[in-house]
């Protein structure tokens, strides 16, 4: 069976590829299973990608909310958008949530020119830029020209002396944060000249995809049982993280959730909070 990938090549249909996907969403091997029979009795030579994971992603929401969940993490981060404005608090969470101090939007006189830096962030004495590149398609990758561009950015800041997290301090180090993908040249590239890259699938033991499933550091974008107007009124009181609705769940009473659907958000929020 052949089908079409989002980038529009056509490969042959994988159900084992479909079975591990389904796994680490935390189903269990008979749902997987079950869903995958399903779904391959239903698809037809030329079908998308993108319908066999709609097709997926409704089969994992009649089992377990959770779940789905997960499943759907890649389009939760898409939905921290469309400016990326989210998207830039949400990656300063994940390095708060390795310990580091972080700032948001700082704009700083370079050697030559002024710089808005996204994120700023600080560990012991190292300070370091993060630079985050949002793209609204799956396809759409940063090429070698984003490591370069930032690379020269990052070298009209280093040598500078300013006033970050304290006095006197220096940027050390660069980041570049994306939530599609790298292409091997800007891999090659960063590598070469010291940056740290982080996108959905790099490096691959501490990816975006990864550090969700070992850190529950999942978006409040990927719950099933709230519509995207309440998440963006979630993002909006700056609510980022789906665990901080632990400690935050008058929030749901106040953008107008119900009390019975609050029960239901809150299991779902009590699920994904356990990590794998």
């Amino acid at each position: 069976m052949k089908i079409v990938k989002h980038s529009g090549a056509v490969v042959n249909f994988n159900p084992e590829k479909l079975v591990e996907s389904l796994l680490k969403s935390g189903a269990d091997s008979f749902t997987a299973e079950a869903i995958v029979k399903e779904i391959t009795s239903e698809i037809y030579e030329g079908i998308s990608t993108k319908n066999i994971y709609k097709k997926a992603f409704a089969l994992l929401k009649k089992h377990t909310n959770s779940h789905a969940a997960r499943y759907n993490l890649r389009a939760a981060i898409e939905m921290l958008g469309p400016e990326g404005f989210y998207f830039e608090k949400y990656i300063a969470r994940l390095f708060e949530a390795e310990k580091y101090t972080t700032k948001t939007n700082v704009v700083l006189q370079g050697n030559c020119v002024m710089h808005e830096v996204d994120i700023l962030i600080k560990k012991n004495d190292m300070v370091a830029m993060v630079e985050c590149k949002f793209h609204g398609g799956k396809q759409a990758a940063s090429d070698v020209k984003v490591p370069m561009y930032v690379f020269s950015r990052f070298n009209d800041l280093r040598h500078k002396t300013y006033n970050l997290f304290s006095s006197k301090e220096k940027i050390t180090d660069c980041w570049i944060v994306t939530n599609t993908r790298f292409t091997a040249d800007a891999i090659a590239f960063a590598e070469c000249s010291g940056i740290n890259l982080l996108s959905w699938d790099y490096p691959e033991k501490r990816s975006l995809k990864s550090r969700n499933n070992i850190d529950c550091l999942y978006p409040v974008t990927c719950l099933t049982t709230l519509s995207r107007a309440e998440k963006e009124k979630i993002l909006l009181l700056d609510v980022i993280l789906v665990k901080e609705l632990v400690d935050n769940r008058s929030i749901l009473k106040e953008i107008g959730v119900s009390s019975n659907r609050i029960k239901n958000v809150l299991k779902e929020v009590s699920e994904l909070c356990k990590c794998f």
